[in-house]
């Protein structure tokens, strides 16, 4: 969903020749007709397996430049296997370990990688790293983010607008937070609250753990991260969280034979029945809002730091929001990669390339794709 429109955003610009690779053949298809819909300009396409990291290093080492569009299961695999190509690379996926673990190998063969380079983590890093170091001090960063279907349907009133098997992820791992400059644990979906936004109404936040390397680096002693949805969403994942829906461990249930029983996974069962049911048609209009505010002090007075975006489908090349505000930032900085502006070796975060001529390249690169981002600052 998000790595075609990558790779069409790619292929429009003539100074790159363009490959991607899965090992689903409806993936590989949707991503030439993507690219095919927004340029007129041809991509190549490889059948490969990227669950293995020998395969993702023998593709990487025939190219110059690498983008990562997977699962967050197997992202921290696959960017050790591109640094091991020695391959520069800029990268979405949401996985759970510390992709910075890699930054000396990424170091010692060379390698400049840029990881979660999306929406959030991406672009709410890059400005929780901006207002860090424009604030002094910054004491207070907050995060609300979502994905939304812009109509609401009952039961989910929500659809993936990425892997929902990662959607999932974030009902289940507990949330890293900041309080009084220390890191605590909240389990997910903790703590709702309702939010206004404007130009969709009232949603209800939850925490998630979202604030990823955010969590350490920087010196602010508060910050979190909070997922926005549809009020009612909330209770009915925890519903199905406590009864046991999203485990991933065996079960034993009678088989449908009425002879023995057989182990199955529950999260697999509602994978299944849900999953369908979450999946945009071609065309569905989605919604993305984001929200990220900073508190502080500036020049000497108290100062608000804010930005905030409400996107929508573009009607034009029917790329669903979601994947709009995820996959430019990408192509953007890899665009920034390839011609040697950033040229810090190691694995990086948004917030540590957080500079002022690179906050103001994204924002206007992004505008230029008709993903606006509000900027406010107010005095307090």
């Amino acid at each position: 969903m998000v790595g075609s429109v990558m790779a069409a955003d790619l292929a429009a610009d003539p100074a790159f020749l363009v490959t991607v690779a899965d090992k689903r053949p409806e993936a590989l298809e949707m991503a030439k007709t993507r690219a095919a819909r927004m340029s007129g300009r041809a991509i190549e396409t490889v059948a490969a397996d990227l669950g293995d990291p020998a395969s993702v290093t023998r593709l990487a080492s025939g190219h110059d430049l690498v983008l990562g569009a997977l699962s967050s299961k197997i992202g921290l695999q696959t960017l050790r296997a591109v640094i091991e190509a020695g391959k520069n690379y800029c990268d979405i996926s949401f996985m759970a370990e510390d992709a910075l673990s890699l930054s000396d190998l990424a170091k010692a063969r060379g390698v400049t990688a840029v990881v979660d380079m999306g929406v959030a983590p991406g672009m709410s890093n890059l400005l929780a790293g901006y207002a860090a170091r424009t604030l002094a001090p910054c004491e207070n960063i907050e995060i609300y983010v979502g994905g939304l279907p812009k109509e609401r349907r009952w039961p989910f009133q929500y659809k993936a607008g990425f892997s929902p098997a990662d959607v999932i992820e974030e009902y289940t791992r507990p949330s890293r937070i900041v309080e009084h400059g220390v890191v605590v644990v909240r389990p997910a979906l903790s703590e709702p609250e309702l939010v206004d936004f404007p130009g969709v109404g009232t949603l209800e936040a939850f925490n998630t753990d979202g604030l990823r390397s955010l969590a350490t680096p920087l010196k602010v002693p508060s910050m979190k991260e909070k997922t926005m949805r549809y009020p009612g969403h909330i209770e009915l994942m925890r519903v199905f969280r406590e009864t046991g829906l999203f485990r991933e461990n065996a079960i034993a249930v009678p088989c449908a034979t009425g002879n023995g029983m057989a182990q199955v996974r529950p999260l697999d069962v509602i994978s299944t029945l849900m999953f369908p049911m979450w999946t945009y048609e071609e065309g569905e209009p989605d919604l993305t809002v984001m929200r990220v505010l900073a508190d502080g002090v500036r020049d000497g007075k108290r100062a608000r730091l804010v930005w905030d975006v409400l996107d929508e489908l573009d009607p034009t090349t029917k790329f669903t929001s979601m994947a709009r505000t995820t996959a430019f930032p990408c192509t953007i900085v890899a665009r920034l990669i390839a011609a040697g502006k950033i040229g810090a070796k190691g694995v990086l975060a948004p917030e540590m390339i957080a500079e002022d001529w690179l906050v103001k390249h994204l924002l206007v690169e992004l505008e230029k794709r008709g993903v606006g981002y509000r900027e406010s600052h107010v005095g307090r």
